[in-house]
Formats: C-alpha cells, structure tokens, sequence
C-alpha cells in the first residue's frame, strides 16, 4: 500500500485491496464473495440502468483513541437498505448478511483505516441493485450486493466549519408520497441540476422546501436539517425526508445533553426564529449553516454572524466524534467493534 497523507485526504474513492459481494437468483441469495476487481460486466438492458432499480448506503469505520476498529450504527444501516429494497421493489438481504458483508470489507481493507487524530475515516459504501436484462418496466430477477470501501477526508474542505445555503423553489428534492424516504440514485440525480446551481452562485448546496406548498423544510441538499433554539433540537417531519442516521443519533444525544427534541413540519417562516442551524449526515456529520439566503424574496436567513459554529452545533459534533472515536462510553451500543 503507497503512504498515504492521511491528514490530507479528500472526500473522494481511492483504490483499496477490494470489495465483497453477493448476488441473488432464482429467488435467494448466495455466498459472499471477496472481488480485486474495481468493475462490473453487465448487460446494456440491465434493470438498474433503465429503471433505476438500485439502493445504497453510506457508513465509516474509525480506529479509535484505544486502537480498536468501530464502525458506527451498523445495524441501523442494515435497517435503512432492508426499506429502500421494500420500497422499490428489490429482495431483502438475509438477516446478518449485510453486517457480515461490512465486516468482511472492513477487516479487508484494514490498512486503509486512518489513524486515530488524522480527522479521516474509512466511508463504507454498501449498494444493492438488479441487473436482469429486460426491456419492460418490471423488477428485476437478478441482484447484487457490492460493499466498497475508502479513505476520505472532511466532506467539506473546512472541515467543521459554517457555510452558506441557497433555498431553490425552481427543483424539487422527491414527491411528497415519492422515493424521498429510501436511499436510491434517483433522488440524488434529481439534485445534481440544483446543486451545480447553487455551486455557481457561491454556496455550499441547496437547500429544499416541501414540494407540494413550498411552505416547509425539506433537507439540505443531500442532508438533514437542524435547527437550535429555547434549548430544543427540532428537526422537520415529512414523508419526502430520508431518516438520516446521523440525525437520528444526534436527537438522542441532544436528549442526553439535556435539550428538548422536537419532530415536526418546520415552517419557513420559523428560520428567523432559530439561534443555530446544521445539516447532518454520514459524510460531514454537521455542517453548520452560516446563513441561508433566500434569493427569490431578497431575504437572509443568518444563524452564524461570526462566522464560526454556534456552542449547540459545536457540542453535538464534538460528543458524537468522540463517541466514533471511542473517546467517550458508547452507552446506546451504536458501534460495532472488529476483532
């Protein structure tokens, strides 16, 4: 393995030793398997390329402050993929066979895991999708599972530092009775146009409202939102929201650190009302927003005029880190250790 500037890297893929799959046909599925090869020989009619018939998930893995290998919330990402394949149309995968699959990947890829205090991670990308070659609009009877791994930097080049958001009314992010609550490739193809917009125009990402009124949150670009104030953590409520894990882990920890949590629809009109703002998820865990602008009203919402995290943002991350890191107790059992 070359030497790798671990304090330097990217949110991007890079080489590693390999990857593990596992494919289904007629009806169930078989071993897992550990590939060297980077590539898939399809077929130019399989079902994922037509029909989008595909999921996946995002995970890391850490070396912690003790030296052992965690990878956080494991079982919770099993979950998430088992109702992506529920909700368009894919087998589920046998009970422990995705925890195995990551397991497998990890221990694999063990060289590739950065060092405790480096800021880097080992990203886990399991992805699930068919590929019978057919022509008509029906679900695939073939799959496979491939579970890939990297080493990756700060999702956002300043690390855990604010940044600014745009609201677009010109996209929707998913229907409101959509694909938006599973983790498929279409909902993320559907924000590529909005987010290069947004990318043009000076911001970070874009940032969605409901798309039935345009009166409600939705998410931030490819992340949850979060929003401080009077001591509560609120988060919105939608059918078009992906759960997010890493919103879904710090709602507990806002609880253990003793604000109240809320769930529900957010209106627009209540951004002004919010002392802190973040978006969250697996690759930058929060991002905290610096000011949202809301270009076609001439208005801007400012949750940071320092420029710098506000103390919730900033608490929340820093007890969540060090839960990955193994620098605090795990007391809710969210990581996985690899022997």
């Amino acid at each position: 393995m070359e030497n790798i500037n671990w304090s330097e890297l990217g949110f991007s893929y890079m080489k590693t030793n390999g990857n593990v799959r596992c494919e289904y046909h007629n009806g169930s599925w078989g071993k897992l398997e550990w590939h060297t090869d980077e590539y898939i020989n399809m077929h130019m009619a399989a079902t994922c390329l037509h029909y989008g018939q595909e999921a996946f998930e995002g995970l890391k893995a850490f070396r912690g402050v003790d030296g052992k290998i965690r990878i956080f919330r494991l079982e919770e990402n099993a979950k998430r993929l088992a109702s992506s394949c529920r909700g368009i149309c894919m087998p589920e995968l046998p009970e422990g066979v995705f925890e195995e699959a990551v397991i497998m990947a990890v221990k694999n890829n063990e060289g590739f895991i950065p060092p405790y205090g480096s800021g880097a991670s080992l990203y886990i990308r399991p992805v699930l999708f068919g590929y019978t070659a057919q022509v008509g609009v029906n679900p695939a009877k073939d799959y496979m599972l491939i579970v890939f791994v990297t080493p990756v930097g700060p999702y956002f080049k300043g690390g855990f530092s604010t940044n600014p958001y745009v609201i677009t009314r010109k996209y929707d992010r998913s229907a409101p009775l959509g694909t938006g609550i599973y983790k498929v490739g279409g909902n993320y193809a559907a924000s590529l146009a909005a987010h290069q917009e947004a990318h043009d125009k000076g911001y970070s990402s874009e940032f969605y409202l409901d798309a039935k009124e345009k009166k409600y949150i939705d998410e931030c670009g490819a992340a949850n939102f979060f929003g401080i104030k009077d001591n509560t953590y609120i988060t919105p409520k939608s059918t078009s929201i992906l759960p997010s894990i890493t919103n879904k882990s710090l709602m507990q920890i806002a609880e253990d650190l003793g604000l109240k949590v809320e769930r529900r629809p957010i209106s627009l009109d209540e951004l002004e009302t919010f002392e802190e703002a973040g978006a969250c998820g697996t690759a930058a865990v929060i991002s905290p927003i610096q000011r949202l602008d809301d270009l076609d009203n001439n208005k801007s919402y400012v949750f940071s005029k320092d420029g710098k995290p506000g103390p919730v943002c900033t608490m929340l991350y820093n007890k969540l880190r060090a839960i990955q890191n193994g620098e605090e107790e795990d007391v809710h059992g969210w990581n996985t250790i690899v022997e």
